[in-house]
């Protein structure tokens, strides 16, 4: 089996377990398709089991040897399983959502439910999948209070108290809302069912009233492991400091555009609000349709004829209870390429929400956003690389969508309506001050209380809501940060593309590559599109390279071992040149090298060799040449004092394999 298709395989095992395995969140970007019969399951031994997994799988993708710089799609691959392994240990091990935060468990819930009621087709065996679920709270609650205890944060308990604070009569109202979808026999159990899973949680809600002083306060995730994250798991290539210097600079930019169009259009009237849900969803499919027309006329991004709509329904009774769960949009999903994407508006009204009155005033605000989201989303699912269909970051997939915003704007999609052109950049300016709390939060340069001061007084907004905002941001570090950052990259990306080629840069090209790729993040797309070198991705990016090295110099000393000349040589180049510790002359090639081999003395007639540990290995890799500085610590029978010598070694890739092309061997004593 190639290596390529050793990574196939690999992803593919690794998928259908993280169907099983991935927690439940309230984003709507990484939301999978589910296993019919999936419940959560997080117990203490689940955790265990989940770890061990992960072990095997990195063990698997660790033996795999993808080293020639010319393979980028594989290399490509390569990482983003990495990725995917990463963000699991992420979860797990560094963000500890399953013991510090209580809202983990409202999600893995209540929260499964509203996942399930986004599909506009509600059937018996969405009803079966809710039911199942509700049988499942009373187990995971048991399991949260067992994991929380002594680990939980205070501040993340205040707000999931406040969250649960009318779950009995949210679910009783969704519980009747769904009674038109259960036959009249059924009904009065699954109003059963539904009260004894909302007493579930109202128990939970006073376990944490109780625990409360108990709780530990909220800590950052630390600058260290933060790096880790953006390293090992995003692929950002850049420091904490940076992007906080790209979300001032961009959020003063915002804020100055804004007024300037505020004073432009200071006299042109808000235009009104639909009269009701129904007339905004009519609204939004005409609009969503000039969009489309808008992309191809402008030759910005191409509409394939199977690509589905993203359009606006009203809001189902059964979910207007629980619409604080997570983002009340179905993107649809791979087994689901023929539907449509919906997203669910509420009835306007004057002081409604922000976003929604925004959206509800004109449609294409939500459009370009979250309807780049179900574009690009329903186009990688049909991504030729089966790796590339899954969700690893949402820097680019946020990225893609804070970007397209600007492209609209800039191309001319809001020419006639100046109230959105203001609008857009209000959303620029948000989005920029989410990149200074994420990663202020998440550095400890802010405390959560700090982060509600600089929101209360920037957005402006009350105190309570800025808390509250602040503690969100806190619980999911690095995703805050995604609209800005990963626009940013897409406009450095598009900028070096163009440089490098300007006679032949197109933005259709460009745009259609990235919304068919948009789940790989943006620097390994850079890297791809433009073929830079390996090293110019960032140092994580060639430590497989390093690996690979490492564990061949080893393969080598095990072949000598074993007196396996032939294997060993498959290591060497046939022109290698090597300096000896005993030769004074530089030996040349294979020839040489056997030569020098044959001169010295047999196990047989000098000291027999028992083993030998190679150490301390520093290992540089630039481009397509490798240098491995080591040591060799030699153990001989009898006696004989061990002997230890310091390697450099010149290795290059050949025909796709890494090969030693120059030694330099110093015995120390």
């Amino acid at each position: 089996m190639t290596a390529e298709a050793t990574l196939e395989s690999l992803a593919s095992d690794f998928w259908k377990w993280r169907a099983w395995q991935q927690p439940r969140s309230h984003d709507d970007i990484p939301r999978l398709e589910r296993p019919k019969e999936w419940i959560p399951n997080w117990s203490k031994e689940n955790v265990s089991t989940y770890l061990s997994d992960l072990e095997n799988f990195e063990r698997r993708l660790n033996e795999i040897e993808i080293t020639n710089p010319e393979h980028r799609e594989i290399l490509v691959d390569y990482k983003l399983l990495k990725s995917a392994f990463a963000r699991v240990r992420w979860e797990i091990e560094y963000l500890e959502m399953w013991r510090r935060f209580p809202r983990f468990y409202i999600d893995q819930t209540i929260g499964v439910v509203f996942d399930y009621l986004l599909n506009p087709n509600v059937t018996r065996e969405t009803v079966e999948h809710i039911q199942r679920n509700l049988n499942n709270f009373k187990t995971v609650l048991t399991h949260a209070r067992q994991n929380l205890t002594g680990y939980a944060f205070h501040e993340h308990a205040t707000v999931s108290i406040e969250d649960l604070g009318n779950i009995d009569s949210n679910m009783k109202e969704m519980g009747e809302a769904l009674l038109e979808f259960i036959s009249n026999e059924k009904q009065a159990s699954f109003l059963s069912r539904v009260s004894e899973a909302a007493q579930e949680l109202v128990d939970f809600r006073e376990w944490l009233k109780l625990n409360l002083s108990s709780f530990v306060p909220a800590s950052s995730i630390g600058e260290k492991s933060f790096v880790w994250f953006l390293q090992n798991v995003a692929y950002i290539p850049y420091t904490p400091s940076e992007m906080i210097s790209i979300g001032e600079i961009e959020f003063d930019k915002a804020t100055t555009f804004e007024a300037i169009f505020e004073n432009k259009y200071k006299d042109k009237p808000i235009p009104h609000l639909p009269k009701n849900a129904t007339e905004q969803s009519e609204n939004e499919s005409k609009l969503e349709q000039e969009v489309r027309d808008f992309y191809e006329r402008e030759n910005l991004l191409t509409q394939p004829e199977s690509l589905g709509h993203y359009l606006n329904a009203p809001r189902p009774k059964y979910l207007e209870p629980i619409k604080w769960l997570g983002v009340t949009d179905d993107l649809t999903g791979p087994s689901r390429l023929d539907e449509d994407g919906i997203s669910y508006v509420p009835v306007p009204r004057d002081g409604m929400p922000y976003f929604y009155a925004a959206n509800a005033r004109d449609p294409r605000a939500g459009i370009v956003h979250e309807g780049a989201h179900y574009q690009q989303l329903a186009l990688s699912w049909r991504n030729p690389r089966f790796i590339r269909r899954h969700f690893y970051d949402s820097g680019v997939n946020e990225g893609i969508a804070f970007y397209n915003e600007e492209l609209m704007l800039a191309a001319g999609l809001f020419i006639d309506a100046p109230h959105s052109q203001t609008l857009m950049y209000n959303f620029m300016k948000l989005r920029a001050l989410r990149v200074i709390i994420d990663v202020s939060l998440a550095t400890g340069r802010m405390s959560i209380d700090d982060a509600a001061n600089y929101l209360s007084k920037k957005v402006p907004m009350d105190w309570q809501t800025a808390h509250e905002e602040a503690v969100f941001f806190a619980s999911f570090p690095g995703q805050g940060l995604t609209y800005q950052i990963g626009k940013s990259q897409i406009i450095n990306f598009m900028a070096e593309a163009r440089r490098r080629n300007p006679s032949e840069f197109s933005l259709r090209k460009i745009h259609d590559y990235l919304w068919i790729n948009g789940n790989v993040p943006i620097s390994l797309l850079k890297w791809e599109y433009l073929k830079l070198p390996v090293d110019e991705i960032f140092p994580q990016d060639i430590s497989h390279i390093k690996e690979i090295i490492w564990k061949n110099i080893r393969h080598m000393l095990d072949c000598y071992l074993a007196k396996d000349r032939k294997n060993a040589d498959n290591h060497i180049a046939e022109d290698v040149t090597l300096w000896d510790s005993v030769e004074p002359q530089l030996i040349f090639g294979l020839r040489g090298l056997n030569a020098l081999r044959d001169r010295r003395p047999s196990s047989e007639n000098g000291p027999k060799v028992l083993s030998i540990e190679n150490l301390n290995p520093v290992i540089d890799v630039i481009g397509e040449i490798a240098i491995a500085r080591y040591e060799l610590l030699i153990h001989f029978d009898g006696g004989i004092p061990d002997e230890h010598i310091r390697n450099t070694a010149v290795w290059r890739i050949i025909n796709g394999a890494w090969k030693v092309i120059h030694n330099h061997e110093d015995v120390i004593s």
